[in-house]
């Protein structure tokens, strides 16, 4: 597609992307501030190409999960590089989270329990 064709469905506004994703223009130019995305301008105008929409795509998929934007950076920056590499990342932050993930619910579980008992016992002293 011609990239100063601003009808191309190659191209897409920052309003466009921020409709999509539910997401405010602030937010995509704050990814732009971060060096996540990298628009094209055609003017005064952000122009941004599919590259940019995936990279978006993985930085609200991250964001969701619980990685930080240097965790997503980094994995951005692999974004290019071998698809092994990628993979292996992904997978390590993956574990990484799910671990920190599984020790917060048992955390929870245990203070779920505690303020059970606690509860419980209140109880029983209000009623004797």
């Amino acid at each position: 597609m011609n990239a100063n064709d601003p009808d191309s469905p190659d191209l897409y506004s920052i309003a466009d992307l921020a409709r999509e994703f539910g997401i405010s223009t602030r937010a995509i130019r704050f990814y732009e501030s971060k060096g996540l995305i990298a628009p094209e301008r055609l003017g005064a105008t952000r122009v941004f190409r599919r590259r940019d929409r995936a990279r978006l795509i993985l930085i609200l998929r991250g964001k969701r999960l619980g990685f930080s934007l240097r965790e997503i950076s980094d994995y951005l920056g692999l974004y290019d590089a071998d698809r092994n590499q990628q993979v292996t990342m992904l997978a390590e932050k993956v574990d990484e989270r799910l671990n920190l993930l599984e020790q917060q619910l048992a955390d929870l579980q245990t203070t779920i329990a505690e303020l059970k008992e606690i509860r419980k016992l209140a109880t029983q002293r209000v009623a004797s």
